[in-house]
């Protein structure tokens, strides 16, 4: 399978642009044979949009349609968060939509960071795993990557695949430089990790976005600025490279 991901500056309420750089980025990504595009955190509105509440929309709404026509029209599946809507609530949420078009997972985020987000949003309660093109997978956002108890959990339950759009900013360099890929190696699985660049508001987003592969080397991986990136995951992977930790703990 061969995924790509998407790193640009956040449209910031703009959904014509928020919609226009998917559009251009899943087709360019279609163009290499990739049947997965994964976009940041919040694509729509922003992360940071100022009116989040007021302009979050519900599951299935015209956001829904528009992304669904994209990945339709371009021929690629795509994955992005956006705000959701449910209710009098609302959640910091991530869709997939399979290449012609149709939901195949949905999740809310379940580790909110910081007073803003705790503000805004209601955490999920539940992980979302899937199969996408044969692969067990599942989606996380953010901070959620950063709990090893959530990959360790996915991963015993078979999931191979994290795709996990993200809103990743200063000073937290080191998540992209280290975190992940720690996380990729230690429970042999992949991870997508789809970041914004640039300003956004007072916030400077790290960049950095990557690929990592289940010994936790980067298959790809951005620098600050926008950046489409392509990888196919390794057909065999050496099991004497692969952590067994899953297999292995001894709680006590």
């Amino acid at each position: 399978m061969k995924l790509a991901l998407w790193q640009g500056p956040s449209p910031a309420g703009d959904t014509a642009q928020a919609l226009s750089d998917l559009s251009a980025a899943l087709r360019a990504s279609a163009a290499t044979g990739a049947q997965m595009l994964v976009a940041p955190e919040i694509f729509l509105p922003g992360y940071n949009h100022p009116d989040i509440a007021a302009l979050a929309q519900p599951r299935g709404g015209d956001w829904h349609q528009s992304l669904a026509k994209l990945a339709r029209d371009a021929g690629c599946g795509l994955t992005t968060g956006y705000a959701e809507r449910d209710g009098n609530t609302v959640h910091n949420s991530a869709v997939t939509f399979d290449s012609t078009g149709k939901e195949i997972a949905h999740y809310r985020k379940i580790q909110l960071y910081g007073p803003r987000e705790k503000a805004i949003y209601q955490p999920g309660t539940a992980y979302e795993i899937f199969d996408l093109h044969g692969t067990r997978t599942a989606l996380l956002i953010c901070y959620d990557i950063e709990f090893a108890p959530h990959i360790a959990a996915l991963a015993a339950r078979g999931v191979t695949l994290i795709l996990c759009p993200t809103a990743n900013m200063q000073p937290f360099t080191h998540v992209v430089r280290y975190t992940v890929p720690a996380h990729a190696a230690n429970h042999a699985l992949t991870i997508v990790y789809a970041n914004y660049c640039g300003t956004e508001g007072d916030l400077t987003y790290v960049g950095g976005s990557l690929i990592a592969d289940p010994y936790g080397e980067p298959l790809a991986q951005a620098g600050l600025g926008p950046a489409l990136l392509i990888a196919a995951l390794p057909k065999a992977l050496d099991p004497s490279r692969l952590s067994t930790q899953t297999l292995d703990y001894k709680d006590i």
